[in-house]
């Protein structure tokens, strides 16, 4: 039999609509080590060809014991997608409206890090809802790397859909 696909049949968990959501909520994301690999697919994509990122023997120099991370490929470790947020709030979300954050400690090739968010704040609207994420990271050391947030624009209610 063919004929459109029916997504519902492929969804990771039941959707939640913004007043399901609770502050203190939390998604956490699964760890990652930043290999050489990841460096190198991120001076690709992000064009970013300073030697800090890609050159052992320059970082070694400038006193850093290897690669050091750029400040967005850290932050981009707390992407909602590489957890279960956008899935858990699949069929309300809309889209991101803005993100921050901070580098607090550098980030090197072989670290392990471990990323979550929270949700620590939820303003309702008359159609939508407005969702702020605090994300974190932390490396294997136990060390908080980054902290950020991120606000995300959700439909209210998705009955009926």
């Amino acid at each position: 039999m063919t004929g459109p696909v029916n997504f519902d049949d492929y969804r990771l968990c039941e959707s939640l609509d913004f007043k399901d959501l609770k502050i203190g909520q939390k998604f956490p994301i699964p760890s990652r080590t930043m290999t050489d690999a990841l460096f190198a697919a991120f001076q690709l994509a992000s064009g970013d060809n300073h030697p800090i990122h890609y050159d052992v023997e320059y970082c070694k120099a400038q006193g850093h014991p290897g690669l050091l991370a750029h400040a967005m490929q850290v932050m981009i470790q707390t992407a909602p997608g590489a957890g279960m947020f956008p899935h858990i709030v699949d069929k309300s979300l809309i889209g991101m409206l803005e993100l921050s954050g901070r580098v607090l400690a550098p980030v090197y090739s072989g670290d392990t890090v471990y990323p979550i968010l929270e949700i620590t704040g939820l303003k309702e609207q008359k159609t939508t809802g407005v969702v702020t994420l605090s994300s974190t990271i932390h490396n294997q050391k136990g060390e908080r790397v980054f902290e950020g947030s991120q606000t995300l624009l959700l439909r209210k209610e998705t009955a009926g859909e």
